[in-house]
């Protein structure tokens, strides 16, 4: 550990491994450094309720995964990573028993919505179709300074997002279709009428038509390990139960690329108070189930679905949004929740299913929600609550705790409203960069943003690799 490095990476997330590949793949010689004892950032799989039962404690489902630009480019299934499909990628109920859904088929998914939006939807996503790679490319890659290989199409992608969700809804007549876009955007936790928030809700939808919502056999930390293999074999060594409280206690290196929160570099590095306009967002409170049969859901179409959403209508999706956001706990929360064991038997015990659900809270807020959360899925599952063996919860402070990147709780790692959606973590052609040379930012804090899709860790590398170019030279 005293031979000079290229690159040393702090965290071992999605991002930061990403970063280590892409930057061992060019040659460069990468050691990962993660405070944990094993990998993963969010995207683990853990015990958290009784023997046998796998639960994800963040991410369980990942259309942004398999449809990431970089992970297409990597070897990962020869390290284990299987993708498994749910025969629908997400179902959300209503009141009277129905459901919409949002199905790998356009056509299915437009006639869940009934003969008034069928059409409309059709032509929203008519444009976008057999198109993802180039797209998912473009919008996710480098902000203002790269040259999208597909401009026409990203150029009808911006008219149809960047205007706030509430607009794009504006297409359609039935509260249900409204009601199954509020809750694609709340996904990323901002309120409805915030910049750029159709283009969530649209991307999430026209994920599901391109690769599916898919779940990784064996949970979440599949796709972590994966990563960190591909890594060892290309070279890359990666240290676990190694905190780093300052730059001083890595090994030297020609740059150090941090898959952390920016406040987190700010402190490291030595950066002073670089960051200190950067805001976080709401939290989540989180239950996780071991429960003893399936999800007694009333409409047909949620039994079969890997996520479902739970707000009946768009008003009460935006209420319990702005309210959460606002420091409130809602009085009636929008909840997104995930079913592994629907397609992955090897979750839990035969017979019996884990779970997986969360609802939005305040940063920082130390209440409990489980009541509250429970009742909301008793609503549309009645009967839930017999099936629950065991339930492990985790408010903001305890997100906080298992992962330091989650500020107050904030599992999107940086509040995702006004330009902080679409510029992170500062308004920059490069936002990568520090104003220390040697020093990189590739997490979530970072474009384009959460989820495990480990772009914010490629198109770092890419600033980094220039870096190194330079340094050699």
């Amino acid at each position: 550990m005293t031979s000079m490095l290229d690159a040393v990476v702090v965290g071992a997330g999605p991002n930061g491994l990403t970063a280590a590949v892409e930057l061992a793949r060019r040659g460069f010689s990468v050691g990962v450094f993660e405070a944990r004892d094993t990998v993963g950032g969010g995207a683990r799989t853990e015990e958290l309720t009784l023997p046998g039962f796998r639960h994800d404690p963040c991410s369980a489902v990942h259309p942004l995964g398999i449809g990431s630009p970089v992970f297409k480019t990597m070897p990962l299934a020869r390290y284990g990573l299987e993708w498994l499909h749910p025969e629908l990628p997400m179902a959300h109920p209503f009141d009277d028993g129905t459901a919409a859904v949002l199905s790998r088929s356009v056509a299915e998914t437009a006639a869940s919505f009934g003969p008034r939006d069928a059409g409309a939807y059709r032509r929203l996503v008519a444009p976008f179709l057999g198109k993802w790679d180039t797209l998912a490319h473009d919008f996710m890659s480098l902000p203002l300074s790269a040259l999208p290989r597909d401009p026409v199409t990203l150029a009808r992608f911006g008219l149809a997002g960047l205007p706030p969700s509430t607009w794009l809804s504006m297409r359609f007549r039935d509260e249900r279709v409204k009601a199954l876009f509020a809750g694609l955007v709340a996904h990323v936790i901002a309120p409805l009428s915030g910049v750029a928030t159709g283009a969530v809700g649209l991307i999430f939808a026209l994920a599901a038509h391109a690769g599916g919502w898919p779940l990784a056999r064996g949970g979440s930390q599949s796709i972590s390990d994966a990563l960190a293999s591909y890594l060892r074999d290309l070279g890359g060594t990666v240290h676990t139960g190694y905190e780093i409280k300052r730059l001083d206690d890595l090994p030297p290196a020609r740059a150090y690329v941090f898959d952390t929160s920016p406040t987190a570099l700010a402190r490291i590095a030595g950066l002073g108070r670089a960051y200190d306009g950067y805001r976080y967002g709401a939290s989540v409170f989180k239950l996780d189930y071991a429960l003893d049969g399936p999800v007694p859901w009333t409409a047909e179409a949620p039994r079969r679905a890997g996520t479902v959403q739970i707000g009946p209508t768009a008003r009460d999706i935006g209420l319990a949004l702005r309210q959460a956001t606002s420091g409130r706990a809602p009085d009636s929360p929008f909840l997104i929740t995930a079913q592994p064991s629907v397609v992955d038997a090897s979750r839990a015990p035969e017979g019996k299913h884990v779970f997986w659900a969360y609802g939005h809270v305040p940063n920082g807020w130390e209440g409990d929600f489980t009541e509250a959360i429970e009742r909301q899925i008793e609503r549309f599952a009645p009967g839930f609550r017999d099936r629950v063996l065991a339930r492990a919860t985790e408010g903001p402070p305890e997100l906080a705790a298992r992962n330091a990147n989650y500020v107050g709780g904030d599992i999107a790692t940086g509040a995702a409203t006004g330009l902080q959606l679409l510029l992170r973590s500062k308004i920059s052609l490069s936002p990568y960069t520090t104003s220390h040379p040697a020093v990189f930012l590739c997490s979530s804090a970072t474009p384009p943003g959460p989820g495990v899709h480990g772009m914010s860790g490629h198109n770092a590398a890419k600033a980094v690799w220039r870096r190194l170019r330079e340094v050699r030279a």
